[in-house]
């Protein structure tokens, strides 16, 4: 159970990060398209939904919880004994911006993939919809922590099982229009 916690704990800014985009969508602040609208091949680059708000709003939650964490890790043993690297010594915002960009980057390269598949903005793609982020969020921050390849497996597997989790939720909640 400890093992499963430690991965929840070190992906909770990704995670959060990649929930807060949608969150934000009615924010009218750096509501511009990543992409500028510019197509490769007649199909959008990412499409309509990836903004420069969301990878603002995105990666300034990741900050946040990151900073959140490490008052957790300072004053709890519990944080303390599921954390993967000691959030006292490291530059948290450096941290909690890799953990963030990592995941939108990972959640843009897959909007990539699926435009050039014809596969539409909203549409399924799975596993991919689920476990971009963790890949991403991995890739970006691995250089705080050790981790082995069991670890990184296990990441994609409760990454991916959360996400559809959220999901609901977000659709429950009326914030999204679908449940997957």
């Amino acid at each position: 159970m400890q093992f499963i916690l430690k991965i929840i704990w070190l992906l909770l800014p990704a995670g959060v990060a990649n929930i807060v985009p949608v969150l934000v969508r009615k924010i009218n602040f750096l509501n511009y398209p990543i992409d500028a609208n510019k197509k490769l091949f007649g199909q959008r680059i990412f499409g309509e939904n990836k903004t420069w708000r969301g990878f603002f709003f995105g990666i300034l939650a990741a900050m946040a919880v990151i900073a959140w964490q490490r008052y957790a890790y300072i004053y709890s043993i519990i944080a303390k004994s599921i954390s993967l690297f000691d959030y006292a010594a490291v530059n948290i915002y450096l941290v909690g911006f890799l953990f963030g960009f990592g995941a939108l980057f990972g959640d843009l390269i897959k909007s990539f993939i699926k435009r050039r598949c014809g596969i539409a903005a909203g549409a399924s793609f799975v596993p991919f919809d689920q476990i971009d982020w963790v890949i991403g969020a991995l890739l970006f921050s691995n250089y705080f922590f050790d981790t082995t390849i069991i670890f990184c497996l296990a990441a994609l597997v409760i990454g991916g099982l959360l996400h559809p989790l959220v999901n609901i939720i977000g659709y429950w909640l009326k914030l999204k229009p679908n449940r997957f």
